[in-house]
């Protein structure tokens, strides 16, 4: 009886954690980790969404803080034409590279301390290297361009206080989840009456707990898209956020793919296995155990004579 309780509540635990636990691994080890964090960044240099954000960005902080009269307009195009032809060089990618590891130490920080300021992405690095290639060009006014501090914000404080308890409860579960997630599957697996049957069911459920996860993170995705009003910071932020999530994207499609092929597995070892197909085979007429002995008259009736009847 007990068994027939416990195991699938183990089971049902072991599903259950699949997804968070998927989540506490990202937390820990991608976002939680400085280089997997720039490194899980850095291609979004070279694209062409992020480009023209960041040009645009850097365009607007140079042009806030000079005037060049009627030829303003000409200026802010020429300007913008040189960040975005900037951010195809190598240098752009290092200067990428270190704004972004400044703003993960900033969101850590946050995280970690409790700090209520929006979390930004400061490009002055991408400003000083502009204002350097124009130098290097003889553009006339560039020793007068000032290298100000724009920034992208990333997280704004109210974001930030909805995400730092649960986030912070993540990072601190770590591995400890999925661990917990395995150590109770096999506990239930061992614990289960009929354990292939379990073991099928246990399989699609960490397939499915994968997939509410997959589900979850493009519905994520929608909302944090949909507070934005400009198409062209939708582009950058989505970018941004299917760069962030990739890890946990595929970890979340592997798990979907083996629980899937070990329920496949399980059911067909059931449904055609060798001793399921010996069951059903039926028997031969002419077939008999040999160590059946065929049926014996009663000892009244051996000898008797036809037509005699037995009260």
């Amino acid at each position: 009886m007990i068994r027939t309780v416990l195991a699938p509540v183990l089971l049902v635990l072991a599903c259950l954690l699949v997804p968070l636990g998927t989540l506490s691994t990202w937390a820990k080890y991608e976002i939680g980790d400085s280089d997997r964090y720039v490194s899980a960044m850095a291609p979004l240099a070279t694209d062409p969404d992020v480009q023209n954000s960041v040009g645009s960005a850097v365009t607007t902080g140079i042009m806030q803080n000079i005037s060049v009269g009627p030829l303003q307009s000409t200026v802010e195009r020429y300007l913008h034409d040189a960040a975005v032809s900037f951010t195809g060089t190598p240098a752009f990618q290092n200067a990428w590279n270190t704004a972004n590891r400044a703003a993960h130490d900033a969101v850590q920080k946050a995280l970690d301390e409790g700090s209520t300021d929006a979390v930004t992405l400061d490009l002055a690095p991408v400003t000083e290297q502009v204002k350097r290639q124009l130098q290097d060009d003889g553009v006339p006014f560039a020793d007068q361009i000032p290298v100000t501090h724009t920034r992208i914000t990333l997280l704004s404080s109210g974001d930030l206080a909805k995400l730092r308890k649960g986030f912070h409860l993540l990072q601190v579960a770590g591995p400890w989840l999925p661990l917990a997630a395995l150590v109770l599957a096999v506990a239930g697996l061992l614990l289960a009456v009929r354990r292939r049957r379990a073991l099928t069911a246990t399989a699609l459920g960490m397939a499915l707990g994968a997939g509410a996860l997959l589900i979850a993170l493009t519905i994520a995705r929608s909302l944090t898209l949909g507070d934005l009003d400009n198409d062209a910071d939708k582009a950058t932020a989505g970018a941004v956020y299917d760069a962030l999530t990739s890890s946990m994207r595929t970890a979340s499609w592997v798990i979907v793919g083996v629980g899937a092929a070990v329920a496949l597995v399980a059911w067909l070892t059931g449904r055609f296995g060798p001793g399921r197909l010996g069951r059903r085979r039926s028997p031969h007429p002419g077939d008999r155990p040999a160590d059946v002995s065929p049926v014996q008259p009663r000892a009244e009736c051996r000898g008797a004579a036809p037509g005699r009847t037995f009260p």
